[in-house]
């Protein structure tokens, strides 16, 4: 019986290695070094570059062990995790000089980070702390890995700042100008995006009653919000600023458009979700519509429900940021990425956005866990 069971990650990772380490020099600085031994220049990975390839040749033929699954992928996260952090180290003030091992090495040590979490995608821990430890851990990694390539690419090939900056420099930045991101947060998310979320939420879930309870509204409202789904974001939003001005009620006003059709149709399409058996039987027991709609129908349309909250947070803040670039005060996020552009700020502008990515996504896990603890008995929830 064979005592290995080596993956194709591994295989190539160790490929790739071993043709990094024949190509020699990592660096155009360390091959101007080698070139001429008398000359004393100084180069990165001077006493690191043994120290990567070793890491990453270790860490890929112990996971071709037949080790357990937990241990294989811990032993290829240090490998791959601390190979990607000395490349990246390394190449610190050295920009735009990497050459080819360099982009072999980070290969590599990707290839190790994905078999890590192809292993860690095979675990079902018995613990429900584990489980949702690996929801969190998985997706971090990758996460991670975004950033790692990210960086080590920009650095290495020497991309200029303007054109993509790399993450170091973006969370410098997102560092030395917290009150001016605080500010622009206030008036984009918690005035435009909030309030117009729950103002359009709240009137198109009514709306979406009175068409289910009125059959004339329903099949006129429909196609009606079908037709105002499709309208481009920037024609209504120079429009909103003219009728409702600069500040954030124009924003506002954006986002209720955008976020009140989505919930209409998703709610009237959940209202009649409900099965015919069950309607039957709340009229055997004499129910009138309001009873059935509060006990029957409204819970089988929530996940209809939560689905366009769902949407509609990401479309909140797309409405909002878009319709700041039509008029705005000098405070916001959409306004703030369109001036620093202009000044060629790019390390603003993605600063901005990282913010507004994370502000979306922090937005739509609550309303994913709302939804979670609302629909409990749904089997998607019951499922996992």
């Amino acid at each position: 019986m064979t005592l290995l069971k080596p993956s194709w990650q591994a295989v190539l990772a160790i490929a790739l290695c071993l043709i990094a380490f024949a190509l020699g020099a990592m660096t155009k600085p360390e091959a101007a070094a080698l070139a001429d031994p008398t000359a004393t220049l100084a180069y990165p990975y001077m006493g690191a570059k043994g120290l990567i390839i070793g890491l990453l040749l270790i860490a890929a033929l112990v996971s071709t062990a037949k080790l357990t699954p937990t241990v294989e992928a811990l032993v290829l996260f240090v490998g791959a995790h601390a190979a990607a952090w000395l490349l990246i180290r390394g190449i610190a003030g050295f920009e735009g000089t990497a050459l080819a091992p360099y982009f072999l090495l980070l290969a590599a040590a990707w290839l190790l980070a994905w078999r890590c979490v192809a292993l860690l995608s095979t675990l079902r821990p018995s613990q429900s702390v584990a489980r949702n430890a690996l929801r969190l851990i998985i997706p971090a990694i990758f996460g991670a890995w975004i950033l790692f390539i990210w960086e080590a690419v920009t650095r290495g090939a020497g991309i200029p700042f303007i054109l993509l900056p790399p993450p170091s420099a973006i969370g410098a930045r997102i560092a030395n100008s917290l009150p001016i991101l605080g500010s622009d947060v206030r008036q984009t998310i918690f005035k435009a995006v909030l309030i117009g979320y729950v103002v359009g939420n709240l009137a198109g879930f009514a709306v979406a009653i009175l068409a289910d309870r009125v059959p004339f509204l329903r099949r006129g409202l429909l196609p009606i919000g079908n037709m105002v789904s499709a309208l481009p974001i920037i024609g209504v939003a120079p429009i909103m600023v003219m009728w409702f001005g600069f500040d954030w009620p124009s924003k506002a006003a954006v986002v209720i458009i955008m976020t009140f059709f989505p919930m209409l149709v998703n709610t009237v399409a959940g209202l009649a979700a409900s099965g015919h058996m069950e309607r039957d039987l709340m009229r055997t027991y004499a129910s009138g519509y309001w009873p059935t709609l509060l006990k029957l129908r409204l819970p089988a349309a929530m996940p209809f429900i939560f689905n366009a909250l769902k949407i509609n947070s990401t479309l909140a803040l797309i409405g909002a940021i878009v319709a700041e670039f039509f008029g705005t005060p000098v405070v916001g996020m959409g306004f703030r990425i369109s001036t620093e552009v202009g000044r060629m700020n790019i390390d603003m502008v993605w600063a901005e956005i990282a913010v507004a990515a994370l502000a979306g996504s922090v937005f739509y896990g609550v309303v994913a866990l709302i939804e979670r603890a609302v629909t409990f008995w749904h089997p998607s929830v019951r499922g996992g």
